[in-house]
């Protein structure tokens, strides 16, 4: 464990054990423990980059990165990463400056110089922590804080009076070069905020702040408000046409389900050897043969013609008429005896009418 870190513990309750964490923030530079270390760093071995990776390295290399830090994100903890291991043993100090300077040299910042302390402290790649840091740093700053290098990416650093402020730093060979995380940066966060103003300030209306928490005038309340109900009810309409999709899908697959079923039904009315073919290739044949009888069906209506003759003559119709009435009964009720009785019939009809 680094001899820089407080030696306070949290004591946990697993299941009957006590465990103890050693986990904790990083110290201040005037902590006691920052300051032992620092006390205990001989600082009369000049550190050189052969020395400092050589196995033979008498003490800790101590790496100073220094900046604002504002919005904290992955770009700063990859810098910090870097600087931890350029050498095998290095103690790495961060140096954060205050917002006056900030403000002064390079702009507003978004949080607090606290804040700021606070979001780096959070780093476990991170020894130790010099607050309200020097915009450049001076020979009587590395000797004070026994600085071996300064870890920093090469871009040249500008500012009022000069065009580099690590220029010192790079003469004296104390300067160590670290990459920029392509993609992020506090002003790339900033950018976006502030391209999307509008989604940001409704979010947070939304969220309960009010208008004068965001400096949001009146008229501009009204109007996030309003886009605020109108993204509500699309969201409510896309919500219910979702469902009707899904429902859409499951009336189609029933449908599919039962269509199968309807289709087997129909074939069975109406295919080939359907019942309705069935009932009318039956009721195509008898009418066929009522109207179109076979040469023993002629003979049999011969036979008969004179016994149907005084059947009519005793029932007081005609010939024709009784005729006509048996034909109809044999054909509709499909009776065997009558139809075999009016065969002379049918025969007699067709001679009658030149048949």
């Amino acid at each position: 464990m680094s001899s820089n870190k407080s030696n306070s513990s949290v004591k946990l309750q697993t299941n009957g054990l006590r465990l103890h964490s050693s986990c904790t923030e990083v110290p201040f530079s005037d902590d006691p423990c920052s300051i032992r270390e620092r006390e205990e760093c001989d600082y009369s071995i000049k550190m050189t980059p052969e020395l400092a990776n050589s196995t033979d390295c008498p003490r800790r290399v101590r790496v100073y990165a220094d900046g604002i830090y504002d919005l904290f994100h992955q770009g700063h903890a990859k810098q910090f990463l870097q600087a931890k291991n350029a050498f095998p043993n290095v103690y790495l100090i961060v140096g954060i400056c205050s917002d006056e300077l900030t403000n002064r040299y390079k702009g507003k910042t978004v949080m607090t110089a606290e804040e700021r302390y606070e979001a780096v402290r959070h780093c476990r790649y991170v020894d130790e922590i010099v607050r309200d840091a020097p915009w450049t740093v001076t020979e009587e700053f590395l000797t004070t804080n026994k600085i071996d290098f300064v870890a920093h990416d090469d871009i040249p650093y500008t500012s009022e009076d000069t065009d580099d402020v690590y220029s010192y730093i790079k003469s004296k060979g104390m300067f160590l070069t670290t990459s920029r995380t392509e993609g992020v940066s506090t002003s790339d966060l900033i950018a976006r905020i502030v391209k999307d103003y509008d989604l940001y300030v409704r979010r947070n209306l939304a969220r309960g702040y009010s208008a004068r928490d965001m400096n949001v005038s009146f008229i501009n309340e009204k109007k996030f408000l309003f886009q605020n109900k109108m993204h509500q009810m699309q969201d409510g309409l896309k919500e219910k046409m979702d469902e009707f999709k899904e429902k859409k899908s499951e009336l189609i697959q029933r449908w599919d389900e039962k269509s199968r079923d309807f289709i087997v039904s129909f074939i069975e009315l109406f295919g080939r050897e359907g019942a309705i073919n069935s009932f009318w290739t039956q009721s195509k044949g008898k009418l066929k043969r009522a109207l179109s009888p076979t040469l023993e069906e002629s003979n049999q209506l011969t036979e008969g013609a004179s016994r149907n003759d005084n059947e009519a003559s005793g029932s007081g119709q005609s010939s024709d008429e009784f005729y006509d009435h048996s034909l109809i009964h044999a054909y509709l009720y499909d009776d065997d005896e009558s139809e075999e009785e009016i065969k002379p019939t049918k025969k007699r009809l067709r001679t009658k009418n030149g048949v």
